[in-house]
């Protein structure tokens, strides 16, 4: 995984991007499949407390946490917890720093001096599900989103990427805009195995069109890198220096 994510080409336009095909060997992925949760252990976000407001009740999510994996059955949850073991080691988050480096210097000046957390989910999204274009929340420095449809018969599901219609305009977080406000550059093909990844910047617009077809379900394993301490700002390290995470 690591050599597939660390030698795919970054699209730098509308803002650094990548989309990997069969990410995960072939076998690992089929048994990833098996493991996908059931729908009752999943939770909304505002179930979860990580929304104020309105809620988005077609998302379903299971943080891997060791509370979150609790309410699955064992060999289930022994599957899940070895894979956000992994998902969640250092060796990950410092490979994918890495990878993104000489685009997150340009945001951040000094790497070496930042503090960053990182988490995984499951979610599921189903029929009615709509996310608006936005560049999600300040602190947010990557997103990874793997995936996870049995074929390739849902490919339009995927996430999208938006410029804004009117020039110049840009977000540091937060707000969900309309679709009407946007210019749709692509969707990223919801296909088995395929990785989109993204670095968060004031025009990292992405979103969900509006899913209306009957008994969808659209699966997904996530993985964000958020920033501590965004203040700092020295000379950038080169790509590939260790960095500091919190467990």
């Amino acid at each position: 995984v690591l050599y597939r994510i660390g030698n795919a080409t970054v699209q730098e336009y509308p803002f650094p991007h990548i989309y990997v095909p069969d990410v995960f060997p072939a076998d690992f992925y089929q048994e990833l499949l098996r493991n996908l949760p059931p729908q009752g252990v999943l939770k909304t976000l505002g179930e979860l407390g990580r929304i104020r407001g309105g809620d988005y009740p077609e998302r379903g999510i299971l943080p891997l946490t060791a509370q979150g994996l609790a309410a699955l059955e064992a060999p289930q949850r022994d599957f899940w917890e070895k894979l956000r073991g992994w998902l969640l080691g250092k060796r990950f988050g410092d490979t994918m720093v890495g990878k993104f480096a000489p685009y997150l210097s340009q945001r951040f000046s000094d790497l070496r001096s930042l503090r960053f957390d990182h988490e995984a989910l499951v979610v599921r999204d189903r029929t009615n599900y709509a996310l608006g274009p936005h560049t999600d929340t300040p602190s947010k420095v990557l997103s990874f989103l793997f995936y996870l449809p049995a074929d390739d018969s849902k490919a339009h599901l995927g996430t999208s990427i938006y410029v804004p219609a009117e020039p110049g305009f840009a977000c540091n977080g937060g707000p969900h805009y309309e679709f009407d406000m946007f210019r749709r550059m692509r969707t990223m093909p919801y296909l088995p195995n395929a990785l989109f990844a993204f670095m968060k910047t004031s025009t990292s617009f992405h979103g969900v069109e509006p899913i209306e077809e009957p008994d969808i379900r659209r699966d997904l394993l996530l993985y964000d890198l958020r920033v501590l301490q965004p203040q700092a700002q020295k000379p950038a390290p080169p790509a590939g220096t260790a960095i500091k995470f919190t467990m």
